[in-house]
This record gives C-alpha cells, sequence and structure tokens, in this order.
C-alpha cells in the first residue's frame, strides 16, 4: 500500500521553521527565531550604520539572547537605530521571559495598552496558527486563518461576501491606479471590467483550493464567507482551534443568522468594531441600519464541559460577532476570543 503523500509546506515567512514544541504543544522560543528578528530591514546596519552599530549587529546574530546595555544603545550615532533597537530587544526580552510564543502572546494583554508594535501581534499570531494547522489537510482553513492576522478587504457583490487580504488589493490598486473595490470585483468571482487589467486574486472553491498550497505566502486568494458556504466553516473550524490550542476547551463554533436568544448573556466581538455593535445591540441601544450592514457574520459558540465558565454563562452560548469598518477593512482581534471568555477565575 502506497503511503499518502504529505502536504506541502505552508507559511514559511511564518519563521514556525525555527521553533520547537514543549511538551504542551506551545512553541518553545529558539536563538534561530530570536535571530531572525535580528536580521529584519529595520535592524540591519545599512551603509552609513557607524562601527558601534555594525558591532552590535554582529553580536547579536551570533549570540541573539546576549545582553546588551544603554552604554551599547548609547554609542550608535543613528537615534532611529536606537529607537527600533529598543522596540525589538524588549520584544525579544519579553519572548525569553515568557519562554514560549503562546505565553508571550496572551501576557500583552494583561492590561488595557499592548505593549509591542501591533506587528509583533500579528506575527505571533500567524505562527502560533501556523502550529495549530501544522496538520491542517484543507487550504480553504489555511485561507480562513489568513483573517486572524492580515486585515481583509470587503466586497459585498450579489449576496456573496468576499475577503481579500488588504495589504495585496492596495498595492494591486497601486500598481494599476485603479480602486480597491474594481481589483477585487475581477478576484475571480465573475468577468473582468471592460479596459481593466487582469489580475490573480482567485476566489477560493472546493474544485480549485489546491492552487492556495504553493502560493500561501503571496496572500493572494480570496476567501468567499457567505453564510452556508465553505469558507465561512473553515473559519469556525480555525476559531476552534484557537480556543482549544490556548484554554484545553473543546468549543464547538457555528454559524448563526442572528441572535434571537431570550436569555443572550455573553457575547464577544471578533474585532473593535463587531464590539461596538453588539455591546449596542444587548444594551437596547438603537443601531443604525447602515452600520448594523457592517455585520459580516454571527456565529454561537457552545461547550460541553460547562466547568470553566461563570455559572450565570454555564450551560448557555456564547455569540460571536465578525464585522468590516467603514472604509470596508475587517481587522481581527484573536486576543478578545481568549481575554473575554467568561472563565471561571483560576487561583
Amino acid at each position: 500500500m502506497s503511503q499518502a503523500k504529505p502536504n506541502p509546506d505552508f507559511w514559511l515567512s511564518s519563521g514556525f521553521q525555527y521553533l520547537s514544541r514543549d511538551q504542551d504543544g506551545y512553541l518553545a522560543v529558539t536563538d534561530e527565531f530570536l535571530g531572525a528578528y535580528f536580521q529584519r530591514p529595520e535592524i540591519r546596519p545599512v551603509e552609513e550604520s557607524c562601527a558601534a552599530e555594525r558591532a552590535l549587529h554582529r553580536r547579536l546574530s551570533k549570540e541573539p539572547r546576549s545582553a546588551v546595555s544603554d552604554a551599547d544603545l548609547v554609542a550608535l550615532q543613528d537615534p532611529d537605530a536606537v529607537e527600533n533597537y529598543r522596540i525589538v530587544l524588549d520584544f525579544r526580552d519579553r519572548l525569553i521571559g515568557a519562554g514560549t510564543l503562546e505565553g508571550c502572546y496572551l501576557s500583552l494583554f494583561a492590561d488595557q495598552r499592548v505593549p509591542v508594535p501591533p506587528l509583533f501581534v500579528a506575527q505571533l499570531t500567524h505562527v502560533i496558527l501556523r502550529n495549530i494547522l501544522d496538520d491542517c489537510t484543507d487550504p480553504m482553513r489555511l485561507r480562513a486563518g489568513e483573517i486572524l492576522f492580515r486585515p481583509q478587504k470587503v466586497t459585498v457583490r450579489e449576496g456573496a461576501i468576499l475577503l481579500a487580504d488588504n495589504e495585496t488589493v492596495e498595492m494591486q490598486a497601486t500598481a494599476g491606479a485603479q480602486a480597491p473595490a474594481d481589483l477585487l470585483n475581477m478576484a475571480g468571482a465573475g468577468g473582468q471590467g471592460a479596459g481593466l487589467r487582469q489580475i490573480e486574486l482567485d476566489v477560493l472553491r472546493r474544485d480549485n483550493k489546491d492552487l492556495y498550497w504553493p502560493r500561501s505566502d503571496q496572500f493572494d486568494t480570496v476567501l468567499d464567507i457567505t453564510s452556508h458556504r465553505p469558507g465561512l466553516d473553515a473559519l469556525c473550524r480555525v476559531l476552534e482551534g484557537w480556543v482549544r490550542h490556548f484554554t484545553k476547551i473543546d468549543a464547538s463554533i457555528q454559524s448563526a443568522q442572528s441572535v434571537t436568544d431570550d436569555n443572550w448573556v455573553w457575547h464577544i466581538g471578533l474585532d473593535a468594531e463587531a464590539s461596538g455593535i453588539l455591546n449596542d445591540l444587548y444594551n437596547d441601544k438603537p443601531v443604525a441600519p447602515a452600520r448594523r450592514d457592517r455585520i459580516l457574520a454571527l456565529f454561537r459558540m457552545t461547550v460541553k464541559d460547562e466547568a470553566p465558565f461563570l455559572p450565570t454563562v454555564a450551560g448557555r452560548p456564547i455569540y460571536l460577532g465578525l464585522a468590516m469598518a467603514a472604509n470596508n477593512v475587517v481587522t481581527v482581534k484573536p486576543q478578545n476570543l481568549l481575554v473575554n471568555l467568561p472563565l471561571l477565575p483560576t487561583a
């Protein structure tokens, strides 16, 4: 009997290949992963870099856990380089102190103010999801995972809700001097506008989803999250995996058409827009139709094990919402699904 062909690798840009798992399945911080941050363009020396900056870069490239003093940084002649090093070193120290990427990720949301740049939060989400989805065989689910760490441009057309990577759309728009909406209208979902150039933004479907594998790091495919279509189901499975990985809770997340529960006790917005809309609806505040229409999807989360939840929520569904902002961009905050769970306090 022939062995099943392994799935192609994906998301090489995440840095997953530099990491290893600990006994709990979390990503242990390695020197290889830390060292990659000192190869970022903001940190690598340029032609004008002074000798002290070049020496510091050589040292950290070889020994990424090496201690760096204020005197080391003051010796750098470029104030921008000093600031960049302070930011990266602070993040490095947080990673080392946490020991795992998951531990570092959770620690970032202990207070209202996230202490690192949003780019680092997105990078952590990216590589943690790469770990969660390591054995995934469904490219549709991988594409749905992108929503958690890359803002998405939304087009609603003929009843379909299409998500394209916002950065990719903007780059295409700049290259072709077209409006982002026009670009997405050509994204394999029907026809090409007169006089507009063809672009590479294919809508993933059951019959073409394998095209994702060689393009996973290009972020140039479109996901249809219309109700009852595979893309929305794939997103549900990704959200379930995210919750399970961090909390060990087996949640069932299904799409919902509306919240008609007379005993609605808890909800979580997956982004700032959805949080605001759901909060107002929960508190019986008026929500203008145009604002309500920004809701792209609703979900109903239930769990078999009621023990971890507050007594007021145990046994009741938790509703989730996904919404786009006024600029038709959705920016998911996957940490909301962790820090806003109604869990019993731990000792």
